[in-house]
């Protein structure tokens, strides 16, 4: 009789899943950037004061593209537009019968509300002044609250729409939407002199790494279940 090949004492680990290493990475990203923006490292406050202020000129010397910056940040991409937003896909997804896609996009979106203000209270940067202004903010700069909601809740829609299969045309013009959306977001938010790009790109990174750890809870959540 052969010699029977022995065992491995334990099962091998399973690969890390794709999403796993996004939420790695952003979560490296932002921790170094946060700090970074909190310790006023000097090469990224010098870019920052050098981005904004061309942007703040270019605001002065061009005041119809200021007005259409205004309504998209204020109105279109404003971050009470994307919580409700946010809402109707809870909403639809709950109608659905799909509870626990509904209970990850609604948690998802308070979590990251939650975050935003105790983050902005933490790190307490100051927003830039300016002797003339074109617009107004209020609460600490960093990270961007519209850059963060617009990056959550367009994601999270995007993330949605593959899990429910929805159709390529859907897709892609989802895609397009939010691309859009968050890179036109952060875009008026310098451009309106409200905020330093860093703090944008906080915004993005963050709301990026909350996209993908719901995406990662959900994954985890679905294995065990079906273990069970």
């Amino acid at each position: 009789m052969a010699p029977r090949t022995p065992l491995p004492e334990s099962p091998p680990g399973s690969p890390p899943s794709a999403v796993g290493m996004w939420a790695a990475a952003l979560a490296g990203l932002s921790a170094l950037l946060l700090t970074l923006v909190a310790v006023g490292w000097p090469p990224l406050t010098g870019w920052d004061a050098s981005v904004a202020n061309r942007a703040h000129e270019a605001a002065l010397a061009h005041p119809g593209t200021t007005q259409t910056n205004r309504v998209l940040s204020d109105w279109v991409w404003d971050p009470w537009t994307m919580r409700a937003l946010a809402a109707v896909a809870v909403l639809w997804l709950w109608r659905r019968g799909t509870v626990r896609l509904a209970a990850t996009v609604g948690v998802a979106c308070l979590a990251a509300a939650v975050a935003q203000q105790l983050l902005k209270a933490a790190v307490g940067r100051e927003r830039p002044v300016w002797p003339d202004p074109v617009d107004t903010a209020h609460f600490a700069a960093h990270p961007s609250g519209h850059a963060m909601t617009a990056t959550v809740t367009c994601g999270l829609v995007v993330w949605v729409l593959h899990r429910v299969k929805a159709a390529r045309p859907v897709l892609v013009a989802a895609w397009t939407v939010a691309a859009v959306s968050v890179a036109g977001v952060g875009m008026t938010r310098v451009w309106l002199g409200v905020h330093w790009p860093t703090d944008v790109l906080g915004g993005w990174l963050l709301g990026g790494l909350t996209v993908a750890l719901a995406a990662l809870v959900h994954e985890r959540v679905g294995a065990a279940d079906r273990r069970r």
